[in-house]
């Protein structure tokens, strides 16, 4: 799916579970995953690691076409600033990175200068 979450992807979210605290990280990846449950850690097949996901409302509807939820994933790849911080994102992040402190359940993540970091934040300033 498109690293540009909408916050109408996003329906019946009612909880983010951080799985290591967010306060330690300039940044996160944010993906939406199709898997089988409502509740409870995802399964993870990405290279790196699993750092939160959202939980689903009771109610929350499956997709209509796979049978499966829809629920967000954040992860940082081996290359991502908190593992390797003179590496390729020492300026700038990905385009699915996101700030965790702006991260709540039904609404996507947002850029800021923490999440974005030098020469790439004075350029674009946070919400553009």
């Amino acid at each position: 799916m498109s690293s540009m979450l909408q916050d109408s992807q996003l329906t019946g979210e009612v909880e983010v579970v951080w799985l290591e605290d967010p306060a330690n990280l300039d940044y996160v990846r944010q993906a939406l995953d199709k898997v089988n449950t409502r509740r409870g850690k995802p399964r993870y097949d990405r290279d790196g690691r699993l750092v939160g996901y959202t939980e689903l409302a009771p109610d929350a509807e499956r997709d209509p076409d796979s049978g499966l939820f829809t629920r967000r994933t954040f992860f940082l790849l081996p290359h991502d600033r908190d593992s390797d911080p003179a590496g390729d994102y020492e300026v700038g992040a990905p385009g699915e990175a996101v700030d965790p402190s702006t991260i709540e359940p039904g609404r996507v993540g947002a850029k800021t200068p923490r999440s974005q970091r030098g020469r790439a934040a004075d350029i674009a300033p946070a919400g553009s």
